[in-house]
């Protein structure tokens, strides 16, 4: 049987942000309240946030991970939570999330998943800094840089940002994961 086929047990990574937290749509959010803006996904497309704001204002957004309560309220990626949870039922699923990178983020992405993946052992939780080190199935992550040095299957989730990326396997919505995997 085929090592990616649906009816064996894999051990699949899942990234959190852009994948299941959307923290470009809170980026956007954030910056039209501060600066009465009229930012929209679709002229962020192919880029990131901080990209497509006046030079004046960029700083101001790439600080936004930074402050204190932004990875914790950020909103479920439409239809994550369900397929992760069927996904849990039928394979080995860790989170895999970069968290190293912003002082607030270990602690607020692990009090998000207590919220949103409680299904998740904590023991199936890799908070961490580089994902080389990650070995098993399949990765699904928003960034080539991750998915490039994965030595398994790699499944790009489509975001913003990666719009313009190629070369991978791509999922547009959960429900493609669902049909890819379960």
């Amino acid at each position: 049987m085929d090592k990616f086929s649906k009816t064996m047990k894999k051990t699949i990574f899942i990234d959190m942000d852009e994948v299941i937290a959307d923290t470009y749509g809170a980026h956007i959010e954030m910056y039209n309240q501060e600066y009465n803006g009229q930012l929209t996904l679709d002229v962020c497309k192919g880029y990131e946030v901080w990209m497509k704001v006046p030079e004046a204002h960029q700083e101001s957004v790439r600080g936004h991970a930074k402050r204190r309560g932004f990875f914790k309220n950020l909103k479920p990626i439409p239809g994550s939570i369900e397929v992760i949870e069927a996904l849990a039922h039928a394979h080995e699923v860790y989170i895999a999330s970069a968290a190293m990178q912003f002082p607030n983020s270990l602690e607020e992405k692990s009090e998000w998943l207590d919220m949103f993946l409680p299904f998740i052992p904590w023991q199936n939780r890799i908070l961490c800094g580089h994902k080389h080190i990650l070995r098993g199935d399949v990765l699904i992550d928003d960034r080539s840089y991750n998915l490039k040095a994965f030595n398994g299957r790699s499944i790009m989730f489509s975001s913003p940002h990666n719009a313009h990326s190629n070369g991978f396997e791509r999922a547009d919505t959960w429900e493609d994961i669902r049909t890819m995997l379960l």
